[in-house]
């Protein structure tokens, strides 16, 4: 007989998290800025999209180590998580495996969560967007999961995304276009340099419409 792995030793959610003020406007703020406002810091892999095209997420990163080709430690983390919090799994690169689909979305609904980040596949891609949960995954998948209730996990730890150490707490925003992760201390910082940035743009958009090129307004002539 398999040994039981104590969940609680393991799993966390009592950590500082970044505000819901900060939270409400990092979402209507594009990745993309928030990424180069940082100082070109926190891009998660471009490989982890949005199930359906409008899907936008932002809230505080709860991580999740999961083993491969098992969501045990996902249902455990929805146990675990707070009302606004991202779930941001590392599937240790088992990939191919459809770790959660429609019950489990609702589930987050039903906890308020405010979406899921995860480093591999999921399954009822179109139920998904009914239920209306944000997922960002990199594909689907029907190949089912196991539940070994004597591996290995972590709840509420820090992960390892691409290059970007997500850590709990910290900012995770997706769109359309990626996905960020931010250090909660610097999210302050971060967001009024995201507005000026988008205010500058706003500003270029304006003299391009009037004539000007990219090469005079960027200063590229030498």
């Amino acid at each position: 007989m398999t040994a039981q792995m104590k969940p609680e030793l393991t799993i966390t959610s009592d950590f500082e998290r970044v505000s819901p003020d900060d939270v409400a406007t990092a979402l209507s703020l594009p990745t993309a800025t928030l990424h180069e406002a940082a100082g070109k810091i926190g891009a998660l892999p471009s490989a982890i999209k949005p199930v359906a095209p409008t899907m936008r997420l932002a809230g505080p990163a709860l991580p999740v180590h999961s083993p491969g080709g098992d969501n045990l430690w996902l249902h455990r983390a929805l146990e675990a998580a707070r009302p606004g919090d991202v779930m941001v799994v590392h599937v240790s690169g088992a990939f191919d495996y459809g770790y959660w689909g429609e019950i489990m979305s609702t589930a987050a609904k039903s906890r308020g969560l405010a979406g899921l980040v995860i480093d591999g596949c999921v399954r009822d891609g179109d139920l998904l967007d009914e239920v209306g949960v944000p997922v960002f995954a990199r594909g689907l998948s029907i190949r089912g999961t196991g539940k070994d209730f004597g591996a290995l996990g972590w709840v509420g730890h820090p992960i390892l995304l691409g290059n970007v150490v997500v850590q709990p707490g910290d900012l995770i925003v997706g769109d359309g276009d990626g996905l960020v992760a931010l250090p909660r201390a610097s999210v302050p910082t971060v967001l009024a340099a995201s507005a000026a940035r988008e205010a500058a743009e706003q500003g270029q958009i304006g003299r391009l419409l009037a004539g000007e090129t990219t090469m005079e307004i960027f200063g590229f002539h030498r």
